[in-house]
């Protein structure tokens, strides 16, 4: 059987009803060409500018490696001066990644760039959007945000591959408790069903990002990526006005991950090998009751 993966719905331009009715309400992805075309940024941020407005700060770098549970939570594998980074990711392949450091916050310049798609919904965040660049053939390992917002994803300079999931999947991909990532083990682009037998028959989407284009996608969905060239992206995110979602998002930023650290900090592997089990038993019951229904 295999992964069921359908292409993503593609559009030039969508009106704000259209967006609402078949995309935000039943929360459904979808790439949006034209939408960052209006942006100074669609011209203006290529790799050369990056280095000219970042400047030549240190930033943390994390490869695909899988997490040390003895390591600190989000320890970098790896620091170098952003224009270093930026000059690698142009000339070679390489898996390292940036993403947990804002090149907003040190080029203040930058917010002018973009606009906020408050003309398809409302709820944006953040005052400082996130950013990710990552070298040819790095990976995004599959998760979900632990914040359960909507996002609208635009990619620069380059291609990028990603496989999206529905939440209610979660079971069925090895979710990891007290996490929003699944078991590092496997290779969500080519599975091997006889060791990973619950990834067997799941539905997902697949979408490829270019220059330019934006991806909407819905709160809770899961997402794996892959950056087919040296390039980079930012993320604009919204609040789900379900106070159920909110209700979520509110646990896991709170209770969930402190509980997790907690744990981690005390039993450290003895803690990530229950953990791992866990995500394998309940993968195993959700194939064997045929869930989700």
């Amino acid at each position: 059987m295999g992964l069921h993966l359908t292409p993503i719905d593609v559009v030039e331009d969508i009106s704000k009803e259209e967006f609402r009715e078949k995309y935000l309400l039943p929360r459904k992805p979808v790439v949006i060409r034209n939408m960052a075309k209006n942006w100074p940024a669609y011209q203006k941020w290529t790799m050369e500018y990056m280095k000219e407005v970042v400047g030549d700060v240190e930033v943390p770098l994390y490869d695909s490696s899988k997490a040390d549970p003895s390591a600190p939570i989000n320890a970098s594998a790896a620091k170098m001066k952003f224009g270093d980074y930026i000059d690698l990711i142009q000339r070679e392949p390489t898996d390292l990644r940036i993403f947990l450091f804002d090149p907003i916050k040190s080029a203040p310049k930058l917010l002018e760039d973009y606009i906020s798609p408050k003309k398809l919904m409302g709820g944006f965040l953040d005052k400082f959007p996130n950013m990710f660049f990552g070298g040819k053939g790095s990976v995004t390992f599959l998760h979900f945000d632990i914040d359960m917002a909507h996002i609208f994803h635009t990619h620069f300079n380059g291609r990028k591959h990603i496989l999206l999931f529905d939440y209610k999947w979660k079971d069925r991909l090895y979710k990891i408790p007290y996490a929003t990532y699944a078991l590092e083990d496997f290779d969500i682009a080519n599975p091997d069903f006889e060791k990973f037998p619950a990834l067997n028959g799941i539905e997902g989407v697949e979408c490829f990002l270019e220059h330019g284009d934006t991806l909407f996608m819905p709160t809770g969905w899961w997402h794996w990526m892959k950056y087919l060239d040296g390039s980079f992206s930012i993320s604009l995110r919204a609040w789900d006005k379900s106070w159920a979602v909110k209700a979520h998002s509110l646990w896991n930023l709170t209770i969930q991950r402190n509980f997790d650290n907690f744990m981690k900090a005390k039993f450290k592997k003895k803690y990530m090998d229950w953990k791992e089990r866990k995500a394998i038993e309940r993968a195993d019951y959700a194939l064997k009751k045929g869930l989700p229904k």
